[in-house]
């Protein structure tokens, strides 16, 4: 393959290929059985065999088919393990490699957008990538100013490819259906393709990559690289070292999957509050466990392409919202989510009931730690998407706003990283010090306080009054008397 498919034609043929062939592996599945081979055995054959063509095709698309592939490898931990199982390798390789683009076509792009004498750069540059993703692959560089850089380069016609697959990805949502059983994977292309623009705007990433750095400079935690130059379809960065999440998770000491998992929790709810901004592209590849003696761990952090812009943090009414679900506060719960259109006017819901649908999902925040794992999600997944489960029945009913669309995604595939880790967290700590509304304000504790003592005041004011009248009542039966 010379370079990156752009030709529509050719890449809805490659796209279609996925559940035809799907179709075809199930014929092949069903003449093994006949000829003798158990079903377990010819199952596993069938998955593993559709695996392969499913990283084959994602792959060598690049583009949304490849974005879609990676969207896909954080939710694998919801599916059933004979089914999660074959897809696992497949699916997490699409988070740390592809086929590569040509060097002539790499070669290209840096003579175009850094000009003729882009090689004087650079002290060094190799050639072959050292991670190729979406719309892009990085290589590893020495800038020159001796400092060692990743140069992430656009695959020409990205773009175009990009919306050209989900498009496609959308119209066989449906067929696509076996591939990955139980997951209803629409919505999630639709978001993938609202993010377009944005994930191929390399000066909006550089800005993000930036305010990142900035802000986490000197943080023990986390390490953001700086950049070092951006023009179109070229992103250089500084070089960040360390250990892929998707190894840890694959071969990961305890130890490292917990600091991982800690440190993933700490960033995803301190980013907004510190910068303003969400990370939004939370699979393993965009993150580096690293470790130093003295230091000990931090987590690096890459990949800024899809940001979801936060100016005030996250918003309130989800720390507020756990709070009082966890403190059984049915009602108040239910007229915060009305408020906020998660339950739309027209709908009707009881109170104890939408609390009973949430109080399960948000158990890792009601302990001091808790041990994230695929059982765990499958059990929840299995829960919401079974039809005849009241979870079900409810989870029709409720809505969610655009403004929480983002966060939404993000906050679920994190859980599914944290699954794919089996990371004990303390995630409770993470949230009193990071999301706004989960501790209740001083202020709010004041004026609860004075509105209980001038209810009180009120009460022992009326007794009195009740008192008094009773008493001149009584003295005046007296007098009669």
């Amino acid at each position: 393959m010379s370079d990156l498919p752009r030709k529509a034609v050719t890449r809805t043929a490659k796209l279609a290929a996925l559940p035809l062939g799907f179709a075809g592996r199930a014929t092949w599945g069903l003449g093994k059985r006949i000829g003798g081979k158990s079903a377990e055995i010819v199952g596993r054959e069938l998955q593993q065999r559709t695996a392969e063509q499913l990283f084959k095709v994602l792959g060598e698309l690049k583009g949304g088919a490849m974005k879609f592939g990676q969207a896909l490898s954080v939710f694998e931990s919801a599916l059933p393990e004979e089914i999660a199982g074959p897809y696992r390798a497949a699916l997490t390789k699409l988070q740390e490699a592809a086929p590569p683009m040509p060097s002539r076509t790499v070669h290209s792009v840096l003579e175009e957008r850094l000009g003729e004498d882009w090689r004087d750069l650079f002290l060094e540059f190799e050639d072959k990538p050292a991670a190729a993703a979406s719309i892009g692959q990085v290589h590893r560089a020495v800038w020159t100013d001796g400092r060692e850089v990743a140069v992430k380069v656009q695959y020409p016609g990205a773009g175009e490819a990009l919306l050209s697959d989900l498009n496609q990805l959308s119209r066989f949502a449906r067929l696509l259906g076996p591939l990955i059983p139980g997951m209803d994977i629409k919505p999630l292309i639709a978001e993938l393709r609202d993010r377009v623009s944005e994930e191929l705007d390399y000066g909006l990433e550089a800005q993000a990559q930036q305010i990142h750095a900035d802000e986490f400079a000197d943080d023990p935690d986390v390490l953001v690289p700086q950049v070092v130059h951006q023009s179109d379809q070229v992103l250089v960065t500084e070089w960040m070292d360390g250990t892929p999440l998707s190894e840890v998770i694959a071969e990961g000491t305890e130890e490292q999957r917990d600091q991982a998992g800690q440190l993933l929790a700490r960033f995803l709810f301190s980013g907004p509050a510190r910068t303003g901004l969400l990370h939004a592209d939370p699979h393993p590849g965009n993150f580096r466990l690293l470790f130093d003696e003295k230091a000990g761990y931090r987590l690096g952090v890459l990949d800024f392409g899809t940001v979801d812009r936060l100016p005030d943090g996250l918003p309130p009414t989800i720390g507020t919202s756990l709070r009082m679900t966890l403190e059984g506060e049915a009602d108040a719960v239910y007229d915060m989510l009305r408020e906020e259109n998660f339950v739309k006017e027209s709908v009707d819901l009881e109170p104890q009931a939408v609390l009973d649908y949430l109080v399960p999902i948000i158990e890792p925040t009601a302990v001091e730690e808790f041990t994230f794992t695929r059982a765990w999600m499958r059990k929840h997944a299995a829960r919401l998407a079974d039809v005849r489960s009241p979870a079900y029945q409810l989870g029709r009913y409720l809505n969610l706003p655009p403004a929480y669309l983002l966060i939404h995604r993000v906050t679920i595939s994190t859980i599914g990283v944290l699954c794919q880790l089996g990371a004990t967290v303390r995630m409770r700590d993470e949230l009193e010090e990071w999301l706004p509304g989960f501790v209740e304000e001083p202020e709010e504790t004041e004026e609860l306080e004075a509105t209980e003592e001038s209810e009180e005041a009120e009460e022992l004011e009326a007794g009195v009054a009740v008192e008094a009248v009773g008493a001149i009542e009584d003295s005046g039966a007296v007098m009669k008397a």
